[in-house]
């Protein structure tokens, strides 16, 4: 029997896309994102929650846009030439998620995820996975499945 190498999960390294939304850094594992872009031809919805945008046609997909600072209970999106929609995958449906700005890919180990606090900035915490500090700030880590849960 030939040995095989043991995987060690304390320094498996994942990726983050990172945005920002409300003036907070966050992140999404890139394995979430579909594609993020800049197609902002939403027709809204009547009666939708007030952080749904609306929904647009991408390629023949219908998919929500979700104003994700109105989610997450921060300021919502402001509209300007740096908006982007990061496109993800939720129970075999498309959500777009509405951010301020796209920031960086930044690259982690499962060991540099801390747990995440009860609060960030006025955000509810069980959005969060958890946070990451880097040299020159903390990006809170959203959990994809809970933000989209409602």
């Amino acid at each position: 029997m030939a040995d095989e190498p043991m995987k060690d999960t304390a320094t498996q390294s994942f990726e983050f896309s990172t945005f920002y939304v409300g003036g907070a850094l966050c992140g999404i594992n890139i394995l979430n994102i579909q594609e993020i872009n800049k197609n902002f031809d939403i027709t809204q919805v009547p009666q939708a929650a007030d952080y749904v945008k609306g929904i647009l046609n991408l390629r023949g997909r219908i998919v929500t846009i979700i104003d994700l600072g109105a989610k997450l209970g921060l300021e919502p999106v402001t509209v300007s030439k740096d908006n982007r929609n990061i496109i993800v995958n939720s129970e075999d449906e498309h959500i777009g998620l509405l951010v301020d700005a796209i920031s960086d890919v930044v690259s982690a180990g499962q060991d540099e995820l801390e747990p995440s606090p009860s609060n960030i900035g006025g955000v509810k915490g069980k959005f969060f996975q958890g946070v990451i500090k880097t040299e020159k700030s903390l990006i809170g880590i959203l959990d994809i499945d809970e933000v989209l849960k409602e």
